[in-house]
């Protein structure tokens, strides 16, 4: 007979309660840190040799600050939540997801009459391109964040085609993770580490591109294999069971639905078209940066002139097709704003907020009816949000308690006196076990690479082998470990218990692990490009 799994909220108050019985017995120590100017960025960075003792901070009843200080710590991403959570039910009310999900397997119906996309599976091509979309987003600009705005959207169309929630999550979550992982471009990661370690900015492409087309492929086989066995026997999936709840948001009868066009759609819709115009005067030249290259568009006034076409064509329709066009423009502008003009959560916040307000007015809403349903969302997401205020605690417990830095130190001294091949895996594998309590990639990078650049140098390694142990180290646990809002975020909105997601998970991430061990070894046997 199986054991319980602990409930998420266990696992992480039991791991809170650990990192604050380390505080005891670790010998507490720090680094001098100091501020320099990385990629036109100030970062803080560690002085290397400088680690000495100090006196020591044990933690006891700070446990239970922990939930505060950790809601303090992560407020941005539990706030960003809480409004997707709002601006998502709005929109769900509109049911224009259900009218978008009908109109897209009438799509696929009519592609499965050709012969050779039946070999292939319409399904299959769908997820792969998804799959291939979003780890190229977390390669090239390090899409994270974004990814909890699209979690929403994905894990319905997934339930619709058939498959269960973790399908829906791989699709989005995990393959910008796995983008992130084996980064080619991404400013936040590859950017700051090359940096610190004096390397020409996004040198060494040409093998982070191969590693990351080999990544990204693992995953799609992995995620397709899954996918289909689930498809022909649903009750196989750990989520069928809790899978019901998104099955019965999408029974919802779509094909007996009533397609009308109401005279607030049209308000809407002048008022969208007149604020983009607004917008194109203001800012009529966007600049998009793709690593060291950047072009130049008219991306606003272009994206005005589309809207105002596609836009009145959705409106004629029904005023679903344009709450969809006003979900497919807002995930444009998301992309652009991040590209171009540097948008973080508040931005992104934004923008999906308007979505959502909007489209409770375009579907004939109400303001106390629009503010009822974002209540209801925000309630919806509230789990979620308490997660992660508790995995920001698990951070918080550790530096208070001033044991990251001697685990840090520790750390790094197992590099000493091994050979190339064993000391470049001795690297990854500090840099893997250093994400469980540092789970951002630019705070580790900052962190880490000024002491294990140094060291690179001593043992007769390459900088730049150095920076891919970190991206590997870095990118792969991020999507299992405990502290990552991130993780845990998506986990609440797909509805998906972490203990359920790691007993999943855990077989495909040891071999992506490994994978990313086998990768490194080239970089000290091999000379490649930017090596």
């Amino acid at each position: 007979m199986l054991k319980k799994i602990p409930h998420t909220y266990t696992i992480i108050a039991v791991i809170i309660l650990i990192c604050a019985g380390l505080s005891w017995v670790v010998p507490a120590g720090e680094y001098e840190r100091r501020t320099m100017e990385v990629n036109g960025a100030s970062r803080t960075v560690i002085v290397p040799d400088s680690f000495h003792a100090v006196e020591q901070s044990p933690q006891s009843w700070q446990v239970f600050s922990a939930l505060l200080e950790g809601f303090e710590r992560q407020a941005g991403i539990i706030a960003f939540l809480l409004i997707i959570g709002g601006a998502f039910q709005i929109m769900n009310n509109s049911r224009a997801i259900d009218a978008g999900i009908f109109s897209f397997w009438g799509y696929t119906r009519r592609l499965e009459r050709r012969s050779w996309m039946r070999k292939i599976g319409v399904n299959n091509v769908v997820m792969s391109l998804i799959m291939v979309l979003f780890s190229l987003f977390g390669a090239v600009f390090g899409m994270s964040e974004e990814t909890l705005a699209f979690v929403i959207i994905v894990v319905p169309l997934a339930i619709s085609m058939g498959y269960d929630s973790i399908t829906g999550l791989c699709m989005v979550y995990v393959a910008a993770h796995v983008g992130f992982a084996g980064a080619v471009l991404n400013p936040f990661t590859i950017g700051i580490a090359q940096g610190l370690s004096d390397l020409p900015l996004f040198s060494g492409f040409e093998y982070r591109l191969f590693c990351w087309l080999l990544l990204t492929a693992v995953l799609v086989v992995a995620v397709l294999v899954y996918a289909n066995r689930i498809r022909k026997r649903p009750q196989l999936s750990p989520m069928y069971a809790a899978d019901q709840y998104w099955r019965e948001r999408n029974n919802g009868e779509v094909e007996r639905m009533t397609y009308a066009t109401p005279r607030s759609t049209w308000v809407v819709y002048g008022m969208v078209t007149v604020a983009l115009v607004l917008f194109s005067l203001f800012y009529p030249v966007t600049t998009l940066t793709v690593g060291a290259v950047s072009v130049k568009l008219y991306a606003v006034p272009a994206f005005t002139v589309l809207f105002v076409l596609l836009g009145w064509l959705g409106a004629r329709k029904s005023y679903h097709f344009f709450v969809l066009t006003l979900l497919g423009f807002t995930v444009l502008f998301l992309v652009t704003g991040v590209m171009g003009h540097g948008w973080y959560l508040p931005e992104i916040s934004a923008v999906f907020l308007a979505m959502g307000i909007l489209s409770g007015f375009a579907a004939g809403g109400k303001p106390d009816g629009i503010i009822k349903l974002f209540l209801e969302g925000a309630k919806d997401i509230l789990s979620a949000a308490i997660v992660v205020g508790l995995a920001g605690g698990i951070i918080q417990i550790l530096q208070e308690g001033k044991i990251i830095d001697p685990i840090l130190h520790g750390l790094a001294s197992l590099m000493h006196e091994t050979g190339r091949i064993a000391s470049v895996g001795v690297m990854y594998a500090v840099q893997t076990l250093i994400n469980f309590v540092i789970p951002s990639g630019s705070a580790k990078a900052a962190l880490t690479m000024p002491i294990m650049a140094p060291f690179s140098d001593v043992i007769g390694i390459s900088r730049q082998a150095t920076v891919m142990a970190f991206q590997f180290g870095d990118g792969i646990t991020n999507m299992i470990t405990p502290t990552s809002a991130i993780l845990i975020g998506a986990l609440g909105i797909a509805r998906i218990p972490y203990e359920v997601w790691v007993k999943w998970f855990f077989k495909l991430l040891l071999v992506l692990i490994v994978l990313g061990f086998v990768l490194l070894i080239p970089t000290v046997t091999m000379r490649l490009p930017g090596f």
